[in-house]
């Protein structure tokens, strides 16, 4: 009895134990960049409001309850309460709640996709501008340490993202390891600082009353509406709860939430206000103003941690997002390099790396202050919420089968506040704001490019293909040279003779003794079982069709998915197995059905997609590759 009750303490240990360790990973990863907002959020909004006039009280209380029911409806009640829960196979992000919601009405919605391809589009620019803000205003705070450093603060800020890029191939999971104690000391820091600040005017605990927000808004105009956009400033980074619940989990991140980060953020705003009430010259540099000024340049340095902390959470978050959009066939296939052996999700894309890098560098060079980088930064966030809100309700009403009303009422209100907010960034176009909406307009052309491209190459390929049943009844007939071993086919439909099939057969003239039809597929879920991962059909004597599915976040890996089939009866022995594989060699034409750009575009995508073999993870000395020509 005494040996059973230890075991079970021991079992309830190891579980509290590791609740604790994902709590603490997710205050490292996911609240990055929700965390670093203070650095520039409530200054932004005030300056804005203020418009060179002096800063008053009715505006520091007014963006202060602003910020607080921003954070506490969009943030905490939104995501944290309601979409965490809309997992998909315990991953979040918008993809995944596409490939949800296409799940949820049973069939391909070009409405869904159209809001996962902008919703992802706009996550990617949100992974270029935060870099740049995050770290700009960190490093900023050298100005007020001495004047001196002002003319430094643009190179060492570009110093510093080079090397956080350029470290990207060597793996996170050396400093990732630390990323959570260094938060954990961030947060702390910020709530001490504003807990001192709140003495010098408690009067500033009026804001909590929601009638100063809209007492604000209603008085304000098309300022107040402005001012809204430098708001939505507090609550960028709330989409990455979402994004990152597949490492970490919904209760973990829910309890770092509720109980650490969102106190931590409330106290320092409402520090910083009640600093500005008492001294509005404050206003300037309110942060920084916060600590005494032999604690500015340590300051500095935490919050340049922190900031660097949140740009590699960002940058991984848009690793896995065009990653997923591959698997799912919205991008051609990448490279992707694993960085960890233990750790599946740690994967790094050169080509995505060079690309952020080199949006990152533009956007510091072009914009040098973190004020104006602010002006780009809300769009891409606010679009990426409205349609996560939108892809929500589908979600609620055909996937957990709420009525249609219910639903409405319940994600309608989230909605509104979303396009409020997207509506006040749109102010500011202008002044910014066309960047990230210019960059997802790149975005979308380029996924809707290749879905269209691929659709049209296709269709024309489906016109010259053979259905296999005839092909198989005519070899019956009429068998060639028949040449030991097994021949691996890969196709996309296996009702069709694989291209690479008929040029062996026309060129070579020999048949394989055993001839696999090979198609692979990707599941809307992001893993499939390993029972599910193979299926077998034995279509004659010679050949079988086999389907492998992985899940939208798992690597293709063919050898280990066939080593699954010798469980089932199949001798599959690699080294006595060839991998035919069709490459295709494309020209434009003018009867293409798209506009020639696009045709040129889509030619650019085809050359630059990572080599069939090397992502499904093929031996090269086990392939054959057969050449064609297509016009499309």
């Amino acid at each position: 009895m005494t040996a059973s009750i230890t075991s079970t303490e021991a079992q309830e240990g190891q579980v509290t134990s590791g609740f604790w360790a994902l709590t603490l990973g997710s205050i490292g990863v996911v609240f990055g960049d929700i965390g670093t907002s203070p650095l520039y959020a409530f200054h932004e909004a005030v300056s804005g409001a203020a418009h060179g006039q002096p800063v008053s009280r009715v505006i520091v209380l007014g963006v202060l309850s602003l910020i607080l029911w921003a954070l506490l409806i969009v943030v905490t009640a939104k995501y944290v309460l309601l979409l965490l829960r809309a997992d998909n196979n315990g991953e979040g992000g918008t993809l995944s709640l596409m490939a949800l919601g296409q799940r949820a009405l049973g069939r391909r919605s070009w409405f869904l996709l159209a809001l996962g391809v902008v919703g992802a589009s706009m996550f990617i620019g949100d992974s270029m501008i935060t870099p740049a803000i995050s770290v700009l205003s960190a490093v900023e705070g050298l100005k007020l340490a001495t004047p001196a450093f002002e003319h430094y603060v643009v190179p060492l800020t570009v110093f510093i993202l080079v090397v956080l890029f350029a470290v990207q191939s060597k793996g996170t999971a050396l400093v990732a390891s630390a990323f959570g104690p260094v938060m954990v000391v961030w947060f702390s820091c910020i709530a001490l600082m504003g807990l001192v600040h709140i003495a010098d005017d408690p009067s500033v605990l009026a804001a909590i009353n929601p009638y100063y927000a809209l007492q604000f808004l209603l008085s304000h105009g098309t300022i107040g509406l402005v001012t809204l956009g430098a708001v939505f400033l507090a609550v960028t980074g709330g989409e990455a709860l979402y994004a990152d619940l597949g490492h970490f989990g919904r209760k973990p991140i829910q309890s770092a939430w509720m109980f650490f980060v969102l106190p931590s953020l409330l106290i320092n705003y409402f520090g910083q206000g009640a600093l500005v009430l008492s001294d509005p010259s404050a206003i300037e540099h309110s942060f920084y103003r916060m600590v005494p000024e032999h604690l500015v340049l340590p300051l500095v340095g935490l919050a340049t941690a922190a900031t660097v902390i949140a740009s590699q959470a960002v940058i991984t978050g848009a690793y896995s997002l065009v990653y997923q959009a591959v698997q799912l066939g919205l991008l051609p296939r990448f490279e992707v390099r694993y960085t960890s052996e233990s750790h599946a999700g740690q994967i790094y894309l050169p080509r995505v790396n060079r690309l952020l890098l080199i949006g990152v560098m533009l956007l510091v060079l072009l914009f040098r202050t973190p004020s104006g980088l602010a002006s780009a930064y809300g769009i891409a966030v606010s679009t990426t919420m409205v349609a996560d809100g939108i892809m929500g309700f589908i979600v609620i009403w055909k996937l957990w089968n709420w009525r249609a009303a219910t639903a409405a009422a319940v994600i309608l209100p989230f909605v509104v506040v979303d396009m409020t907010f997207f509506s006040a960034n749109l102010l500011k176009l202008l002044e910014g704001a066309w960047v990230p909406l210019l960059f997802g307009a790149a975005m979308a052309g380029t996924i809707w490019t290749w879905r269209r491209g691929t659709g049209i190459l296709l269709q024309k390929t489906r016109r010259i293909e053979v259905p296999l049943d005839d092909l198989i009844r005519s070899l019956e007939k009429r068998p060639p040279h028949i040449v030991k071993g097994t021949a691996v086919f890969l196709t996309s439909d296996p009702a069709f003779v694989p291209t690479a099939l008929l040029h062996n057969l026309k060129h070579n003239k020999v048949l394989h003794e055993h001839n696999v039809i090979l198609t692979i597929e990707t599941a809307h879920t992001p893993r499939v079982e390993l029972a599910e991962r193979f299926r077998m059909e034995k279509v004659s004597d010679k050949f079988s069709k086999v389907r492998l599915r992985f899940g939208f976040m798992e690597q293709p890996n063919v050898p280990r998915a066939l080593a699954i089939a010798r469980k089932q009866g199949w001798q599959f022995d690699i080294m006595s197995t060839s991998f035919f594989v069709s490459r295709r060699s494309l020209k434009a034409s003018a009867q293409s059905g798209m506009p020639l750009w696009q045709d040129h575009l889509f030619i650019a995508l085809s050359r630059s997609a990572n080599d069939a073999t090397d992502y499904f993870q093929i031996p090269t000395g086990r392939v054959v590759e057969v050449g064609t020509q297509v016009t499309i």
